[in-house]
């Protein structure tokens, strides 16, 4: 069941669209004939707490045969198996059933019926002093409360508003009620308040509407099942748009008996402009029929209508015994349920009711019209059992799965109630939760279980012991054995750390040595080098495979290579303008040492485009040993008596 307003298409009827193609209502067999439709319902209830047993069948089934044609299926058992395997086919199954209209001051007639006939006779009921409760059965995203907030607070200004008001908002769609707290709404949402109101109780920011804080926090919101749950009370204005007319009549009457209790006297109730009371004249008095506006029947003063959940005494029940007995049961902590020889619930006791969410309204009613006849256990087979065999049975271990979604475990106890000649009176069901008990049972057989396994691991821990207990001391005996190596290691390492020690000592004086001969020889290279940039001439220096070693300044600013450019480059290879190539017998000879030395005077290039003429010696380079390790060769520019 749902308490959401629910869009009227046409006024009296429900939209014409059909569920299962575009066929009208007619050719789709009635839902009651199928036997897969009350096992989905059942499981809509039992996986996401939606109760649809109060909705008039042939528009419920309208609107999931929507969904099925949607998916493609044609059964209801199939939908049922599809949306197990698809949890996220829920929220549009609800959004399709429960459909979302809502607005700030929707149906401007019927609020202004409510500004000028309803207003005015609470205020004048009350002093200044009284508390003024309203509530919004069905509130949705909250429009409907916040409207009910500007017309409370128009009237009695903003003081007299934040301290006497209070307006409840309920709805079963906790994410509609998330949207109606947050307060925020589109420029189209709030098309229907007037300018000077919207201009007054909301703040405009980036687009979106939000209704102010200090009207906003008179607004209550909660969940609340208008069919299931108990009402709130003392109430003055009570609205209720376009929810009954999906409630078949039994829960139509049930709903406004819990909105009449609602209500203080002389308080009012606004309908859907689709919804009557023609049948309740004796319960409310219409004060505007034409906006469904209508006020607690003056003849029923304070509480003198009960709740449903309130059940009247039986004929018969006069008696104090039977009263006590009454009392008795409906006191017991076990369920307790009975039915009459005819099939008829009799009695059914808070326990019962709160565990199978029986109400009171279903004393009376036929077992076999309540989802409790198949759930949890086939009930009717066991009652006609008892009333044949005149003995009871007991059905142990039945699976039980709560409103809340609590799984529990019952032990069931048929048993008949006979008078003293043998005549049945009826029989007794009795539930035992034996839920504690399988869970005891439960963790009994797990610590047994555990129990074997840790004594079977205790043995295997203890052979292992002993095996390791034989492996220390084998391994003492190794540790003994390993300890004397050790000590003559020991004895080794300290000869070889003095051997390391003379060895370290020697390294050392080599290093020293090194050391001196790396200064001398640089020392030798600075020379060398101040050597060669004391030279008139170009000088380069080449070993035995003619690759440059040397190259001094002044061959730079001859051929315009810097010496890093040149440093390990074969000679013949470089880039210069001078012809290398005629050098090449010239350094054969001096490289084989059948030469001490030659020159040659050769047309070249140098750096800057100009052509010289370059006188070039080459001579051998020695080793000291009579060998030839390289060759010199000297170029010098003699272009025009140069030297």
């Amino acid at each position: 069941m749902t308490d959401r307003n629910l869009e009227v298409h046409d006024e009296g009827a429900l939209s014409s669209r059909g569920s299962a193609g575009d066929f009208p209502d007619a050719e789709l067999p009635p839902p009651e004939l199928d036997p897969e439709w009350p096992e989905l319902l059942a499981y809509l209830l039992e996986e996401r707490g939606f109760d649809f047993h109060g909705y008039k069948p042939a528009s419920l089934a309208r609107r999931i045969r929507k969904r099925m044609e949607a998916v493609q299926l044609q059964s209801f058992r199939m939908y049922q198996d599809y949306l197990q395997a698809h949890p996220a086919e829920f929220a549009t199954l609800f959004n399709t059933i429960l459909i979302n209209v809502t607005g700030f001051f929707r149906d401007p007639v019927a609020w202004d019926a409510v500004r000028s006939k309803a207003l005015p006779e609470i205020l004048a009921s009350k002093s200044q002093e009284d508390p003024i409760r309203a509530w919004s059965a069905g509130c949705a995203s909250g429009e409907e409360a916040y409207t009910i907030a500007m017309l409370l607070a128009e009237e009695l200004g903003p003081d007299q508003f934040q301290r006497r008001v209070k307006i409840y908002a309920t709805d079963v769609d906790d994410d509609a009620l998330n949207t109606a707290r947050h307060a925020a709404y589109t420029e189209r949402q709030i098309e229907g308040v007037p300018p000077e109101l919207l201009a007054k109780y909301f703040e405009h920011v980036d687009g979106i509407y939000t209704f102010r804080k200090e009207a906003r926090r008179q607004v209550i919101f909660g969940r609340h099942d208008l069919i299931n749950d108990a009402p709130i009370s003392r109430v003055d204005l009570l609205t209720c748009r376009n929810t009954l007319m999906y409630l078949n009549s039994e829960t139509q009457a049930r709903v406004l008996t819990r909105l009449h209790f609602a209500l203080n006297p002389g308080g009012f109730l606004l309908l859907g402009r689709a919804e009557t009371l023609m049948t309740h004249g004796h319960t409310f008095v219409p004060v505007d029929f034409k906006r469904r506006l209508s006020r607690k029947g003056i003849g029923h003063s304070g509480r003198d209508l009960p709740l449903p959940l309130v059940e009247r005494p039986r004929r018969g029940e006069g008696s104090a015994l039977e009263r006590i007995s009454s009392a008795a049961l409906e006191a017991s902590p076990v369920a307790q349920i009975v039915v009459d020889p005819g099939g008829e619930l009799v009695t059914v006791n808070e326990r019962a009711r709160e565990l199978f969410g029986l109400f009171r309204d279903d004393v009376g009613r036929p077992l076999r019209d309540l989802q409790l006849s198949y759930r949890p256990v086939e009930l009717r087979s066991l009652v006609e059992r008892v009333d044949s065999e005149r003995r009871p049975v007991l059905v142990r271990d039945i699976e039980w799965r709560g409103r809340q979604g609590e799984l529990r475990w019952l032990d069931l106890h048929v048993a008949p109630l006979l008078e003293r000649d043998g005549v049945i009176l009826g029989t007794i069901l009795t539930f035992h939760d034996a839920t504690a008990h399988r869970q005891l049972q439960r963790d009994l057989e797990q610590s047994h279980q555990e129990l074997e396994t840790a004594y079977e691991e205790l043995q295997s821990t203890n052979e292992e012991l002993e095996t390791t207990n034989e492996e220390l001391q084998s391994t003492v005996e190794e540790l003994e054995t390993t300890n004397e190596e050790l000590q003559s290691t020991n004895e080794e390492l300290e000869t070889i750390n003095e051997e390391l020690q003379s060895t370290n000592e020697e390294l050392q004086s080599l290093n020293d040595e090194l050391r001196q001969r790396g200064r001398e020889l640089d020392m030798s290279n600075a020379f060398l080098q101040s050597v060669l940039s004391s030279l008139q001439g170009g000088v380069a220096v080449v070993d035995n495979e003619l690759r440059i070693l040397a190259w001094n300044r002044q061959a730079m600013e001859l051929w315009g290579l810097r010496e890093e450019e040149v440093d390990g480059k074969h000679l013949l290879n470089l880039d210069i303008g001078l012809p290398l190539e005629q050098l090449r017998p010239m350094l054969r000879s001096c490289l084989s040492g059948e030469s001490d030395g030659q020159s040659a005077s050769l047309k070249a290039i140098n750096r800057r485009g100009r052509t010289i003429q370059c006188q070039v010696t080459c001579t051998p380079l020695s080793d000291g040993s009579d060998g030839v390790r390289g060759a010199i060769l000297l170029m010098e520019d003699s272009t025009d008596g140069k030297s």
